[in-house]
């Protein structure tokens, strides 16, 4: 963001560094282009698509319970009989081939539905993991975003405040080699000028780190992110009723869901573990035949059935669990354990999303409310740096006075940037608290940086 500065400063320094931020922004990416960069490489969401389409390939191997098998089956076996010492032959060589179709059609398995409805309920979990996961990337790469802006940020005002006191420190030099000054003066501003030179190198190896942050997002070096436009106007929220948002958060936070969906799951279950009580019957049919040749000939070959046989079955296969060693019995207390766990997780769910949308709701609204403090802040901070200066010159104030006042303006303007990206990202924060923040949110956000 661009900072204004006091009229009787030295603007050169400050130009120097726009100068040098607009350069850096010629090839800027916007929050857009990165969201839809790290969708396509960002590590722990591309997890979680994938897991979304295994839980879609478990759903169809579920359904499949609903259909008929079919399975062909092919034999070739090859025999060698020796005999005993006879007038017939010493031995028989057969050759057989068979060929078959077997197929199976579960007609009544109580377990078949509710193993297929949990199937289903399972994608939908994993669905609302996935939108879990976009919503913690929006988050994530929007925070690493920000955080690279308001580090730059910080960096400039360190670099125009160290120019700003490096004036003040020659101004100092001058006016002690004249007579008009004390050698107090010099010193305060060099001690300054040296804690202005620290404050720098700790700014620029800040900015580094929050840059490889937001390169990994997106596998690339040297991502530059866009600035927020001028004027800088904050985004209102949609409501400014805090009870609205945790009532949203209950209908549509994806943890709640998938915690309801954890429950209905832990009673699927339970239905499967009962249908362990209960009789299956099964439809089964076989189509087949069987080729045999061998070495005999005459009535012996013909005794021997040498030839083509073929055979057709259909039967029906009913079987009822009558003793289980108490496996099934214990399968279903534990199951039904797993219910009362499965509620406690989705109260435990519903209780952690109202607080950390309320949470979310008073940050941001603190937030806004230190933005208005710290632009009246500033404009304040202006007029009482001129007013030093002034007084400096006049012989009424003293360096450090002078130094006081720009070190607390460029404080000021910092923490101002600051508490702007703040509101922006928090107000992502709370849309994520209330199961609210879509893609969409993205697009909203990219509509206040610079074009």
């Amino acid at each position: 963001m661009p900072f204004v500065q006091a009229r009787r400063l030295n603007l050169q320094p400050l130009a120097l560094a726009a100068g040098l931020l607009l350069a850096g922004t010629a090839q800027a990416q916007s929050l857009q282009d990165l969201y839809d960069a790290a969708r396509g490489y960002d590590a722990t969401y591309l997890a979680s698509k994938a897991a979304a389409d295994a839980a879609a390939a478990r759903t169809a191997q579920a359904e499949a319970l609903l259909r008929p098998t079919l399975g062909l089956s092919v034999t070739g076996t090859q025999a060698r009989t020796e005999l005993p010492s006879g007038p017939g032959p010493s031995s028989i060589n057969s050759t057989t081939l068979a060929a078959g179709l077997q197929g199976k059609y579960s007609v009544y398995n109580a377990a078949n539905t509710p193993t297929i409805d949990k199937a289903r309920r399972g994608y939908a979990a994993a669905q609302a993991d996935l939108e879990i996961a976009e919503q913690d990337l929006i988050v994530r790469l929007a925070t690493a975003y920000f955080d690279v802006l308001a580090a730059k940020d910080a960096l400039t005002t360190s670099r125009a405040n160290k120019a700003a006191i490096a004036e003040q420190l020659a101004s100092a030099k001058r006016n002690f080699e004249v007579g008009t000054a004390t050698i107090t003066d010099t010193r305060e501003a060099q001690a300054r000028y040296d804690l202005a030179v620290a404050q720098e190198l700790a700014a620029d190896n800040d900015l580094r780190v929050k840059r490889v942050t937001l390169d990994q997002f997106v596998g690339r070096v040297g991502v530059e992110p866009k600035g927020l436009a001028t004027p800088v106007a904050l985004p209102a929220l949609p409501s400014d009723n805090i009870d609205t948002w945790v009532a949203t958060g209950d209908d549509q936070h994806p943890a709640i869901r998938k915690a309801r969906l954890g429950l209905e799951l832990a009673q699927l279950d339970t239905q499967i573990a009962r249908a362990g009580e209960k009789p299956t019957l099964d439809a089964t049919a076989n189509l087949g035949g069987q080729n045999l040749h061998n070495s005999l000939s005459g009535a012996a070959s013909t005794a021997s059935a040498v030839g083509t046989t073929k055979t057709a079955s259909v039967g029906l296969t009913f079987t009822y669990p009558i003793y289980t060693g108490g496996a099934t019995q214990n399968r279903i207390k534990e199951t039904l354990v797993l219910e009362d766990k499965a509620r406690n997780d989705l109260d435990f769910a519903r209780r952690s999303v109202a607080e950390a949308t309320r949470r979310a709701f008073f940050g941001v609204q603190s937030l806004k409310a230190q933005v208005s403090a710290y632009e009246a802040a500033e404009s304040s901070t202006k007029l009482a740096l001129e007013a030093t200066q002034l007084g400096y010159k006049v012989g009424v104030r003293v360096n450090l006075d002078v130094l006081n006042a720009q070190t607390q303006l460029y404080s000021t303007q910092r923490d101002l940037a600051k508490a702007r990206y703040d509101v922006v990202v928090n107000g992502l924060k709370l849309r994520q608290a209330s199961g609210q923040l879509r893609p969409e949110d993205v697009s909203a956000v990219n509509t206040l940086l610079v074009k």
